[in-house]
């Protein structure tokens, strides 16, 4: 008997993170004490300017009929200026396309670039959504392992090591989802001429740009390495940086004609992105990086507590993120131990067990390619990042 759904979806995985995230707010939700480390969103509330934007235009009745499918031409030129300002980058408006959030932006981007067969470079531990939406668009994802000892920042030597003649394209993120990495600029730069050199094109997500701490600092990498021509798509959203994640703003930026095929894929499917929602992006773009200077002094803070009552724990060791919201620690060492008279063989065993027992939810590195590891979001109030972590090293100091 033939499988009611598509073969195509019924191989199609689906994302760890937010069945974290479900799980753990169905159990919150049944009265249950979860502290959830799962979600990859800020944990303040939009800025109220951006909010009385969307709520004056929801009376314009402009705003209540369909518009151009690349998205508001006030948008599309607010990201062009955004871009300059914040990285650099010049482009034109006929080089961008909005898109329902920064997730669909790297799905198009797949859709667009991608011929059944061809190999994309994805370099791990990566993002859930990547070697999926790969996936969907008729490629193959190829993994390319990192080291924990460089800071899981991936290298040119690495990135070589696993090309071929089917490389179509390499899939850079920096700051690093689920890792916290961000790449050196001198080494960006190294990266984008190798993938010049060999006819690789990139997908550059920036979606965490604004994120960086200490001494850490983004850069773009089409404008670190010329060399490359126009033979990227940068990918980007406001979810991170303007705390807006349920408004579902992203958009891509790429060559004329590339964006011109995408464009068309997306006025078959979804058509343009809603208007009320891009009003509020335009309010968010053309205002300044307030508040995500006074959220990136709040993860900042999070993140050394976070980092050092996880290396306090004893068979756990975490490395200081430098951008991101997310530490990404070693549970290795826990494995194969009693822990509250349960012994977990495998990360995700172990993250399952953690949420039975103690009612912490973290996600498995298995969903990021990376087994032995957890990713645990800061993006959460600090009296419950305290409070989760004291439960595990209770956990682990009772055996």
């Amino acid at each position: 008997m033939s499988s009611r759904v598509s073969d195509l979806l019924g191989g199609l995985a689906p994302s760890a993170t937010l069945a974290v995230d479900a799980k753990a707010k169905a159990l919150k939700a049944a009265g249950e004490p979860v502290i959830g480390y799962g979600a990859g969103e800020p944990d303040f509330p939009t800025p109220v300017h951006i909010v009385e934007a969307a709520a004056k235009a929801c009376y314009d009745p402009v705003n209540h009929k369909y518009t151009p499918t690349a998205g508001l031409a006030e948008l599309r030129e607010a990201i062009v200026a955004k871009s300059k300002r914040d990285s650099g980058l010049e482009i034109g408006a006929n080089q961008i396309l909005v898109t329902n959030g920064g997730k669909h932006a790297v799905a198009t981007t797949f859709m667009t670039l991608l011929n059944p067969g061809d190999e994309v470079l994805i370099p791990a531990p990566y993002w859930t959504t990547y070697p999926e939406s790969v996936y969907l668009a008729g490629g193959v994802a190829v993994p390319v392992m990192t080291s924990d000892a460089n800071g899981f920042r991936v290298t040119v030597a690495e990135l070589e090591k696993a090309r071929t003649a089917k490389t179509k394209l390499l899939v850079f993120v920096s700051p690093s989802n689920p890792t916290g990495a961000v790449v050196r600029p001198e080494d960006v730069a190294a990266i984008g001429r190798w993938a010049a050199e060999h006819d690789v094109w990139v997908m550059a997500d920036e979606i965490y740009e604004h994120l960086v701490y200490g001494d850490a600092q983004h850069v773009s990498l089409p404008v670190v390495a010329p060399e490359l021509g126009d033979r990227w798509v940068v990918v980007n959203g406001v979810a991170k940086t303007y705390a807006m994640t349920g408004w579902r703003i992203g958009w891509m930026i790429g060559a004329p004609d590339v964006m011109n095929a995408a464009v068309n894929y997306q006025s078959q499917t979804t058509s343009n992105i809603s208007n009320i929602s891009q009003r509020a992006a335009v309010a968010a773009l053309t205002g300044d990086l307030s508040a995500v200077a006074e959220m990136r002094t709040a993860f900042d803070l999070r993140r050394k507590i976070m980092t050092s009552m996880l290396n306090a724990i004893d068979g756990v060791t975490c490395a200081e993120p430098e951008g991101a919201f997310y530490c990404f620690p070693n549970v290795q060492g826990l494995l194969g131990r009693s822990l509250g008279g349960k012994v977990a063989m495998s990360s995700s065993e172990l993250a399952g067990n953690l949420l039975e027992s103690i009612k912490v939810a973290v996600v498995p590195g298995e969903a990021f390619g990376a087994p032995g590891y957890f990713r645990l979001s800061y993006a959460l109030g600090e009296d419950d990042l305290k409070e989760g972590l004291e439960r595990l090293a209770g956990l682990v100091s009772a055996g």
